[in-house]
């Protein structure tokens, strides 16, 4: 049933109009009207020359009777303790950006709000049919609707739309908006983190006894919805709420439509995670390349310097708060500490491969342990171990080089003693002869000349006794000098195979370290979070 203004209302009832003259009839004298109109109820098309006049188009003429006197300032209640009931929806066509470092989600959305107008009424009949009529929402009460976690200027991303009216007073005002609004990130889990965001609709002015929102719809339209390559859309639902606040008696209703979205995670695996893992085994070729290259410590440290570019360039796209840290800052950390750690061990290295012979030669307990057991265990090859002199072979070479030099001195010493022993018998013989005849003279004579030349001989003896000596003093020299280069030698060597064998337990370590670190910071916590 049509109801329309009242009888009082100015745009309709017209019970007097204008220019109303009572005149005497000149027949007869009775007083006749001299009347331009007199009409009481009647409906508007009976309003000749009116704005809503019927030449007028049917639209222009139902615009300019609704609007008739209309207050646009004034709530849509006749009876002024009626509340406005407002039914709040929100149709998701896009979620545009999120801001992680200054916490703010930009969302493109259709806002339909529904409430009655009483004063926006009107018979279809009289108005060819009539049953939707758009206004613009400017000569309309609106109801003051924010978001109130709103992150940008109150007056910007609002459409000017046209309000929708049926002829019953329902007002249905779709907005698109862009919105901006604040919502608390959470980057314990980046780049695998879930964020959880809310929209808060409320009226800024109106309490809940005056104005009143209630949910339009159960769900969230998303038929219009465009997926975004960053972030994945896991649902959105609404909750009605009643705030008091301390500064009013009042209730304040609220629509709230919290959304949830989760992060795709392949742009930063690419670009974030797997170069992360690719530098980590960086780390470990630290420990088998050779030390003689002398670039250990320079490839540890350029890799130290890659993760911390990482690490800049990670902080720059999150926010600068400490109440949440990220787990890729987390790997990241860590993988930073064992590269530190690695070019420490690196350092320790370097210096048990370059112990000098000046140094002690390796304990006990180490040949046995490092030496023995460890290098079995990590496998390392047997043409460095057969290098491995132990002291029982140095021993026996030792003795066997002495027992050569021993041999040549025997040898050159049995010489000696045959010549001297010849020229003793020389001068014996000549010492017990005495001369009794010419021809002993002669033979004596010749035992002269044979004992002459025996003590030149004799005393050529002597000098090549000097002479090996001093052979055998110089090959005696040559020898220990040979046997100290060997010990020195070995005691080298054995400390580069102590480091060679230490640079095998530094790569395993590093190796499993990386290992477990990894599965746990980026599969275990972002899986059972």
């Amino acid at each position: 049933m049509y109801q329309g203004r009242t009888t009082n209302d100015p745009c309709i009832n017209l019970e007097v109009c204008d220019n109303i003259h009572t005149d005497l009839s000149p027949i007869g004298g009775s007083p006749y009207f001299n009347v331009t109109y007199i009409v009481h109820n009647q409906p508007p098309n009976v309003f000749h020359g009116h704005p809503y006049n019927m030449t007028y188009p049917d639209e222009q003429r139902l615009m300019n009777y609704i609007l008739k006197g209309y207050e646009k300032s004034v709530r849509p209640v006749r009876n002024a303790s009626t509340a406005v009931k407002i039914k709040m929806g929100l149709t998701m066509t896009q979620i545009f950006d999120m801001d992680e470092k200054n916490q703010v989600l930009v969302t493109n959305v259709w806002l339909d709000q529904e409430w009655m107008d009483e004063f926006l009424r009107w018979p279809p009949t009289e108005f060819n049919n009539i049953t939707t009529l758009r206004i613009p929402c400017d000569k309309i009460w609106l109801p003051d609707i924010v978001l109130y976690n709103n992150a940008a200027e109150y007056t910007d991303g609002l459409m000017s739309a046209n309000a929708m009216v049926k002829p019953n007073g329902e007002v249905f005002w779709p907005v698109p908006a862009k919105l901006q609004s604040s919502c608390k990130v959470d980057v314990t889990y980046f780049p695998f983190d879930e964020q959880r965001c809310k929209l808060k609709f409320g009226s800024w002015t109106y309490d809940g006894f005056q104005v009143d929102i209630l949910n339009r719809t159960s769900e969230v339209d998303l038929d219009n919805y465009v997926i975004n390559g960053e972030w994945e859309l896991l649902s959105i639902t609404i909750q009605r709420n009643v705030v008091y606040y301390q500064c009013c008696p009042e209730p304040f209703p609220d629509v709230t439509f919290y959304i949830h979205i989760r992060r795709r995670t392949l742009y930063y695996m690419y670009n974030v995670v797997f170069p992360c893992i690719m530098m980590s085994a960086l780390t470990l070729l630290v420990f088998c390349l050779p030390p003689d290259s002398g670039e250990k410590i320079a490839l540890g440290i350029t890799v130290l310097l890659a993760f911390s570019v990482f690490m800049l360039a990670v902080a720059e796209n999150l926010p600068e708060t400490s109440e949440f840290v990220p787990l890729i800052s987390v790997y990241l950390t860590i993988v930073m500490s064992l590269t530190s750690i690695s070019v420490i061990m690196t350092v320790l290295v370097l210096n048990l491969h370059h112990r000098g012979p000046n140094r002690q030669e390796i304990p006990l307990w180490m040949r046995r342990i490092v030496l023995g057991k460890l290098r079995q265990f990590f496998c390392i090859n047997n043409s460095s171990s057969s290098l491995v002199t132990t002291n029982e072979t140095k021993f026996l070479r030792s003795m066997s080089l002495k027992m050569t030099l021993d041999n040549i001195a025997q040898e050159l010493q049995n010489e000696m003693q045959m010549e001297n022993g010849m020229a003793d018998t020389i001068v014996t013989d000549n010492q017990g002869t005495s001369i009794h005849s010419p021809r002993d003279v002669r033979f004596n004579s010749l035992q002269n000349e044979n004992l002459k030349r025996s003590r030149t001989k004799s005393n050529r003896g002597h000098s090549y006794s000097r002479i090996n000596d001093e052979i055998l003093q110089s090959l005696r020299s040559v020898i220990d000098k040979h046997e100290r280069e060997d010990h020195d030698y070995e005691i080298t060597q054995d400390w580069r195979r102590v480091a060679q064998v230490v640079d095998r337990i530094l790569f395993w370590v590093f190796f499993f370290g990386t290992l477990i670190s990894t599965i746990i910071v980026l599969v275990i916590c972002p899986t059972f979070r």
